[in-house]
Formats: structure tokens, sequence, C-alpha cells
């Protein structure tokens, strides 16, 4: 198969998978996702993915109709499935099926999977970055189908020509629209705590790992946008690129003071990759 879907069990090529008008998705983006890359047909960290879904779900108090193992060997069957082995891979469930009501549906929610071919991002390369007020909600720590504010983040970031979006509420750096973004600053490296205003992004977990191996310091503190600017690097993580750089922010030159660190993270993270898919 070129690319694949799955719908409660129903499996087909993606443009040949429908799914009922009355899910609670299509009225109130009511589900949580989460996403990775294979290689080789394999998933890269998919205990790491597959636990912060299960942990998105219990905190909307959604019932997954699967255990995690049974999820995990899904997931691992579907993707051999797919002929290309670099895939992306994503997966959701949406809040049962039923007429249009405020009050959630009880039950088993559905169980969505969507692969197609694609292949992490070159982590050596650079990014051009801008800054916005980060306006969504409160529950930013939940992997929510609620994406509107991240959207709207994304289509201003196109309209600069740029790669992503730095959010901040007032002076404080949050996140990017759909990454995580860090510091480097005198031998430290600098990261929002996992609050309810940043995602528990996997590719931060592993950034951290990489850190305490190479002996970099790791302050999980917040930072300001002035200390984002002043930065020895600004560092954007996620699954599908794990360690970029940023090369400038809102059209100035940023980053660039702490090359040998970055190199570090970087190669560790792609040998990282490399030896869990094999």
């Amino acid at each position: 198969m070129e690319t694949l879907g799955y719908y409660n069990g129903t499996i087909g090529e993606l443009h040949e998978i429908s799914v009922p008008m009355l899910d609670r998705v299509c009225y109130f983006g009511d589900g949580v996702y989460d996403a990775t890359y294979a290689h080789n047909h394999v998933i890269y960290c998919l205990d790491e993915h597959v636990d912060r879904f299960f942990h998105s779900a219990a905190l909307l108090r959604m019932e997954i109709p699967c255990t995690k193992e049974e999820l995990k060997t899904l997931l691992s069957d579907l993707v051999r499935k797919v002929d290309s082995g670099d895939q992306f891979v994503y997966w959701q469930l949406t809040r049962g099926t039923g007429i249009r009501n405020h009050l959630p549906t009880e039950g088993p929610g559905n169980l969505w999977v969507m692969l197609r071919p694609a292949e992490v991002q070159d982590t050596y390369g650079k990014l051009n970055l801008i800054t916005l007020e980060d306006t969504r909600f409160l529950h930013c720590n939940i992997k929510t189908l609620n994406l509107l504010p991240n959207v709207m983040a994304a289509q201003k970031t196109h309209e600069a020509g740029c790669d992503e979006a730095i959010l901040h509420r007032g002076d404080m750096v949050t996140e990017c629209a759909h990454s995580n973004v860090h510091i480097l600053k005198d031998g430290v490296f600098k990261t929002h705590p996992t609050d309810h205003l940043i995602l528990p992004g996997i590719a931060r977990q592993n950034l951290i790992r990489a850190c305490k191996a190479l002996g970099v310091a790791v302050d999980e503190t917040p930072f300001t946008v002035a200390e984002l600017f002043d930065a020895d690097e600004v560092i954007v993580s996620s699954s599908g690129s794990f360690c970029m750089a940023a090369a400038t922010i809102d059209g100035k030159p940023v980053g660039g003071k702490a090359p040998e660190i970055l190199k570090k993270l970087q190669d560790f993270l792609v040998a990282d990759f490399q030896e869990k898919t094999k």
C-alpha cells in the first residue's frame, strides 16, 4: 500500500476510508492524538508516544478501546503494510459517535490511524522563525485535536516566509506552533517546564536525555523573549526534526555561538534514531 488509513478495524488507502458524520470529531474536535516517524518499518520512540497518548486521553476521561500493548502491536503491524519504510505515523482517538450533544458520549472512543511516506527533517538545517503571542487555551499539555490557534499561527508563519512560530505569553516563551523551543546559554540547556502551558514533547524529553549523557547542564525553568534573542543557540525540537537550530527570529540573526554543543546534541539524537530503527 502507498498510504494506509484505519478506522475502528477498517483498513484501506487513505482516500478510501470514510468516517461517520456523527463522529464527535466533526462537531467538537473531541479527541486526542499522537504522532511520530517510522524508519525501516520501525516506529521511533513508540513506547513514549503511546504513554503520552494514554495520558492525554486520561486527562479528558476518554476510554481507549485497547490496551497500550495492543495499540503498539497494531501500529507496528500497520506500518509493515505500507510500501515505504519511512513513514509519518499518526493516530487519534475521538470520543465516540452520536447525535450532536455537548454532553460527552459514553463508552469506548473511535480509533484512527493514518500512515503516509515521509522522512524526518535534516536536523542539521537552519530555521527562520517568527514570534507570536500565545492565545491558546490553558490545557496545552493535552495533545488534543483542538488545534485552531496552532493552525492560525502556522498560516501567519507561512505568510511571513518562515518555518515556525515561537509563542509567548507576555514576556514568557512557551513553545512553538507545532514544536518545542529551547535555548543554549553559557553551556546550559534551558527549556520551559512541562506544566499546562506546553506539550511535553517526546523530542524535548530526548534532548534532555542527550544533554545529561553529554554532560550539558539542564535548566527546566521559563525564559523570556529577551533571553531568546540573547541565546547562544535557539533550538526547535519535534518528532520529525529532533534538534534544529534557528538562523533568524523576526528577521534578526540569532544563535551561532555554541556550534560545538549543538553538533554534539544533533549527532547524539541522529545516532539514537538510527540505532532504534535499524
